[in-house]
């Protein structure tokens, strides 16, 4: 295990790259499994998780090629139906293969999966999405076993969830329709940018899937997809960190390799703000700088095109030195604040109220060792530890390799001063 060593109080300047989709990724990585013909993947970010779906699939039978951040899959006959525990049990997005398994061998068990604790995040909208397509599951010693003998058989699914709609049932849905017989619609699907990159991938396997990006979306199934080459879209998320990072402390950073759109929801706070965002041209490129008099805001999470979930926990740390109050509330899982607790031991002024923060911007951190409990609460960590005075050990950094591709290396290239060492004590404690 690492921890991550801060030495706060180094202004960020420079440029900084965004890799390919976590979040995009995954599902497609999983769709290689629907035809027999090699895919090629491009700019598929070097994270854990993506390493653990390419673990998983080299275990299911199929051929992994990865170089410089192309990964090559042949998917044969007779590859496996039955996923491993030991694998599975690490990434709750493990879940996406259930769409293509039974798609491809009409058949699959899956272990239930893992993955980090932020809040209940059942599969059962995954599993009565596929249900609905005529498969039969049963869950039996911890896995899910689903049988569609005669194939699956296309039909209209609601995927409305209690907190709107989700993003990987209806990825498992769209894989799942892509080679059932007739036509499926997807009424209250998710229309995250990544839903969109994962249609595009399958529309180029020879798929038929019209309406991606919407909240219905149609599929008329085919016989059989075939190879094809695809790039995966830029990490939306990563990219907003990095902004966050330029207005929290930096003399102006530029953000490359981005897609204007799928950040514009963050753009929008941080300029409400005071800070200043400026895209080039073309929307690849943002530059970002303090505000010369920020304020603080108001921020509820919601189904993209709106805040998106994945970057409260950034904008709390930018909020905790931001004069004035700001409320933090998120409505998809709002039990999403366990880096609050962490915040505070840095001198943090928060204040929790069932799913909602109200930070009291204060005029300084201060450097402390504080404990990563989930993806992003971990990128809101090393934000905070670059503000703040003294040194900060970020310890469980594991989390954060999970979706930040050289997240470190890339600080260290703005001119933070960053290090990652051996937590020698979590591997005592262990």
């Amino acid at each position: 295990m690492d921890k991550l060593i801060v030495e706060g109080g180094y202004k960020l300047k420079g440029t900084v790259n965004i890799s390919g989709s976590k979040n995009a990724s995954l599902p497609i990585l999983a769709a290689a499994l629907l035809t027999d013909e090699p895919v090629r993947i491009s700019r598929v970010p070097d994270v854990s998780d993506t390493n653990y779906m390419i673990q998983i699939l080299s275990q299911l039978g199929a051929s992994v090629e990865r170089s410089s951040g192309t990964v090559r899959i042949d998917s044969p006959d007779g590859i496996s139906s039955s996923a491993s525990y030991e694998q599975v049990r690490k990434m709750r997005a493990s879940i996406c293969l259930l769409g293509p398994m039974m798609a491809r061998m009409k058949r699959c068990t899956l272990p239930l999966p893992g993955g980090c604790v932020i809040g209940d995040r059942p599969v059962d909208l995954h599993v009565r999405a596929i249900q609905a397509l005529g498969a039969r599951v049963r869950i039996k010693s911890g896995n899910l076993v689903m049988e569609a003998p005669n194939g699956l058989v296309g039909a209209t699914v609601d995927m409305r969830g209690d907190n709107g709609p989700t993003v990987l049932g209806t990825d498992n849905l769209m894989m799942a329709a892509v080679l059932a017989r007739g036509t499926t619609v997807i009424e209250s699907a998710a229309r995250e940018p990544e839903v969109v990159d994962l249609a595009n991938f399958l529309n180029k396997m020879g798929a038929q899937i019209e309406g991606a990006g919407s909240r219905t979306i149609t599929i008329h199934g085919v016989e059989q997809l075939h190879g094809c080459e695809h790039t995966v879209i830029p990490d939306r998320i990563e990219a907003g960190t990095f902004m966050v990072a330029g207005a929290l402390i930096s003399e102006g950073v530029t953000i490359n390799r981005i897609c204007r759109d799928h950040v514009q929801a963050v753009a929008d706070m941080l300029s409400e703000c005071g800070h200043t965002v400026r895209f080039s041209s073309n929307g690849a490129s943002v530059y970002v700088a303090p505000g010369v008099q920020p304020k603080g805001g108001k921020i509820t999470t919601s189904p993209y095109p709106g805040f998106p979930t994945d970057m409260q926990a950034q904008m709390t740390a930018l909020f905790s030195v931001t004069p004035g109050i700001s409320v933090v509330r998120d409505t998809i899982f709002p039990q999403r604040f366990m880096h609050c607790s962490e915040l505070k031991r840095m001198g943090a002024n928060i204040k929790m109220d069932n799913g909602t923060a109200v930070i009291t911007g204060t005029e300084r951190l201060s450097g402390a060792p504080v404990m990563a409990s989930d993806l992003r609460a971990s990128a809101a960590l090393v934000l905070a530890a670059l503000a703040a005075e003294g040194v900060t050990e970020i310890h469980r950094l594991y989390h954060i390799d999970r979706g930040y591709e050289m997240l470190d290396d890339k600080l260290m290239g703005l001119g933070a001063h960053v290090s990652r060492v051996p937590d020698l004590k979590a591997v005592e404690e262990s």
